[in-house]
């Protein structure tokens, strides 16, 4: 009842008029900062952040919360309709939403997209508002063994996936993590797979760059080549019938999207790792549940509806640490937690009981601020997919000029610039020899998290590799993975034995 009534005291100040502006200020801007590639949450929030001084630091909180929101439902427009991740969030959403685009399904992927996201914040908010404390309890004991843990289970529903040759796959995990180590050691400080000594290179291979090479320029060509002589991109088209029987079938979802606002939840809460590995791992732990997962990456609206409720539930995940603990969750909340010092705030269990107004009128807007992205990003669609009608030669030169506007602003170096193009080339040469490049993302992205947490739990344990199974949580989440791991290869030898007795 106490909840409750903190709910209703805190939903008393988030729906006043000027927050209320605040709210849907926020998520609009948000809704196109993260559709533009290059940018982000991060990128929204940090502009903005000067401006809060301007209003009380409960208002504030609320626009810049607001403006997280908007950009993690922004992020998948540009994924789906350019094939161009908005942000790393929004990565995964490139694998099916850019390919029911090209069918001219984009009005059911945008709206798939927005509809994910909306459940996937509000479970998130619901387990937010109602287990903050104790969520916050099991956070603490994850350390460098769990965390080593939970990125080679993000690995093994990748691998243990029957759709891709478990080769190729391998090889692009590998290929991905020897990219991330790009750049200086992390315990010697000395350079390392400097390419021609070329300074651009120390300080290592964003993630941002690999992609908009990968899924930008990459698809760009890919697109030329198939379309030869008539390239016509997609069909646009949006009706109010298309809508009510997405809705329809975004409803046989449900498992899906539970099963992402969970698994995001409880992994944007743990710190350093973000909205980024939850969207990765929800569209692997979807792909490998699914008993038809041949569908996915060829416009399976699963593929869309993962992530998306996934990277929307860890963005709520995230504030969690860093309202009871004072622990940003990701660098987005790190700016929020920074903010939050300027107002004379101090993060942390005290906060709950020093400043209830400021702490529930936060939870509270969360709740407004969902509703208000999914609004406008759903009144929004049809001007989205009409961008899609326009001429192939126009929207080519706008994804090219998105490219390397995005990689240049990034850092300001010329040297993002040409890598782009050069990891155009090689994503579209990958994709002509049938190469997955989800795995290369997923381990560029982890690699790391992966070996920080690997070299620290060498460390405290003297080199001792059994460490990992030593703990309770992380020996669960390393037999888990050994368990996907092997599941090529049981179904390898199960089909081995099929065949003599179907030849009989």
């Amino acid at each position: 009842m106490e909840i409750i009534q903190h709910l209703i005291d805190g939903f008393g100040y988030a729906l006043l008029p000027v927050n209320l502006l605040l709210i849907f200020a926020g998520v609009t801007i948000g809704i196109f900062i993260g559709a533009l590639p290059g940018l982000g949450s991060i990128n929204g929030v940090a502009i903005v952040l000067p401006l809060t001084f301007l209003v009380p630091p409960e208002s504030a909180i609320m626009l810049l919360a607001a403006i997280y929101y908007g950009a993690m439902y922004g992020g998948a427009i540009s994924s789906i309709l350019l094939g161009i991740p908005g942000a790393s969030t929004a990565v995964a959403t490139t694998f099916d939403g850019r390919p029911m685009a090209v069918q001219g399904r984009a009005g059911l992927a945008l709206l798939a997209a927005a509809f994910a996201s909306f459940v996937g914040g509000t479970i998130s908010i619901v387990l937010f508002t109602a287990f903050a404390q104790p969520l916050a309890d099991i956070a603490l004991k994850f350390h460098s063994q769990e965390t080593f843990a939970l990125v080679v289970l993000a690995f093994t529903t990748f691998v243990g996936l029957g759709s891709d040759d478990l080769m190729k796959t391998i090889i692009m995990i590998c290929m991905g993590l020897v990219l991330s180590t790009v750049g200086f050691d992390l315990i010697s400080g000395q350079p390392r797979l400097v390419f021609f000594d070329l300074p651009g290179f120390t300080g290592g291979v964003s993630f941002l760059i690999l992609a908009m090479g990968i899924y930008g320029v990459g698809e760009l060509l890919w697109t030329l080549d198939q379309s030869k002589a008539s390239p016509v991109l997609t069909t646009a088209r949006l009706r109010w019938r298309d809508i009510v029987s997405g809705l329809k079938e975004l409803m046989g979802t449900w498992r899906t999207m539970s099963m992402g606002s969970i698994l995001g939840f409880f992994v944007g809460m743990l710190p350093a790792a973000g909205a980024t590995p939850a969207a990765l791992m929800a569209y692997g732990v979807a792909k490998t549940s699914s008993r038809n997962s041949e569908n996915f990456g060829k416009g399976d609206v699963r593929g869309v509806v993962a992530p998306e409720t996934a990277n929307n539930a860890a963005s709520t995940g995230s504030m969690m640490p860093m309202l009871t603990l004072g622990i940003p969750g990701s660098p987005t909340t790190a700016i929020l937690l920074g903010g939050m010092v300027m107002w004379g705030l101090t993060p942390g269990p005290m906060l709950f009981v020093e400043q209830p107004a400021f702490v529930w009128g936060l939870i509270s807007s969360l709740y407004v601020a969902n509703v208000a992205a999914v609004l406008v990003n759903i009144g929004l669609i049809p001007m989205f997919v009409w961008s899609l009608k326009m001429p192939f030669t126009v929207l080519c030169t706008v994804v090219l000029f998105l490219c390397i506007i995005g990689g240049f602003a990034a850092n300001g170096r010329m040297h993002d610039v040409w890598l782009i193009g050069i990891f155009g080339i090689i994503g579209y040469l990958l994709r002509k020899v049938d190469y997955p490049l989800a795995p290369l993302v997923l381990a560029i992205v982890l690699g790391p998290v992966m070996e920080r947490s690997f070299r620290q739990s060498m460390i405290a344990s003297q080199g001792d590799v059994l460490t990992f199974f030593e703990r309770p949580i992380s020996a669960v989440f390393m037999f888990i993975a050994i368990a996907l791991f092997l599941m090529p290869v049981v179904r390898a030898i199960r089909d081995s034995r099929k065949s003599p007795q179907a030849a009989e």
